[in-house]
């Protein structure tokens, strides 16, 4: 199955204009923080890239911005999720030609199929691309939480289905079940959920994670870490970050943004996604937090 990846994938966040609009300029600009802060690949627009709110075209060219920018220096994960299999296979054969190293879906987010359902779909998508193919399984109500049966059958039967990223509750244990699942079949089990069960996913045979991108170097130095057997050293710099990762788990992508800025990686704040927004006693909280941690940077 060749090379496996491994490490920290962050997925990369839009960035609008005040307006609104995509900021073309903006997302290369995020795309080069992501790389120089240490990302072994970029994936995107999904739930941290505000998709569910993109157009169809915004989310074709948003792939081929990315791609783009990238320009071979690490693997690009498009993730084309879509209400039915038609639509994300029209924008999954777009990723693979203009470059897109791999596909990564969720079942359809808004009618929930069910196992078979969510087979089909996955079937659609590998007869129908090159590239591997990564399955997203995810809390609800966006996700629809797959069994580690399923995913094993898939990554057995469906020739493109490689990687898994494994986003269901309690997480590790959903890893570790995965895998059981899954075997020699599977090239590796992703994690996500902002990467706050990064080690003890690592334990139980994880290949990576994928956080949003503003925390990019901060995790990476923790896998390195991890990778070279220093447990100790990888723990005490994951505590470092954890007041971080929770503050995010509160606030989103409103949270996310703010920390890109403030890392001068975007100029605008603007969410379409509705509700969180950050006030000042937020952002005190936030500065005490990064204060602690602005010494890791990489970027």
């Amino acid at each position: 199955m060749g090379t496996q990846w491994r490490g920290i994938f962050p997925i990369v966040v839009t960035p609008f204009t005040q307006t609104y609009e995509l900021d073309e300029d903006g997302l290369c600009r995020v795309v080069r923080f992501c790389i120089e802060a240490g990302a072994r690949g970029l994936v995107g627009p999904a739930n941290a890239s505000e998709f569910s709110t993109l157009s169809d075209d915004e989310r074709k060219r948003w792939i081929e911005i990315v791609v783009g920018e990238a320009a071979g220096q690490t693997p690009v994960v498009a993730a084309t999720t879509g209400g039915h299999a038609l639509p994300a296979v029209a924008l999954s054969r777009h990723a693979q030609q203009i470059g897109a190293a791999c596909v990564m879906s969720m079942p359809p987010h808004v009618m929930h199929p069910d196992a078979e359902g969510c087979y089909q779909y996955y079937k659609a998508l590998s007869a129908a691309l090159d590239i591997p193919i990564m399955i997203q399984n995810y809390v609800g109500p966006v996700g629809t939480p797959m069994s580690p049966e399923l995913l094993g059958r898939m990554c057995r039967e469906l020739p493109h289905v490689e990687y898994i990223k494994e986003e269901t509750v309690p997480s590790p244990r959903m890893v570790s079940r995965t895998i059981a699942a899954a075997g020699e079949h599977c090239k590796g089990v992703f994690g996500g959920q902002a990467g706050q069960y990064l080690l003890d996913e690592y334990r139980r045979g994880s290949v990576g994670n994928m956080p949003a991108c503003q925390t990019t170097d901060l995790l990476q130095a923790v896998w390195d870490l991890l990778e070279a057997g220093d447990e100790a050293s990888a723990r005490a710099r994951f505590n470092r970050v954890l007041p971080l990762i929770n503050y995010e788990r509160l606030y989103g992508v409103a949270l996310y943004k703010e920390v890109l800025y403030r890392r001068g990686a975007i100029s605008c704040r603007a969410c379409r996604t509705p509700g969180k927004e950050l006030d000042d006693q937020d952002r005190a909280e936030l500065d005490a937090i990064l204060a602690d941690i602005e010494p890791l940077y990489r970027v």
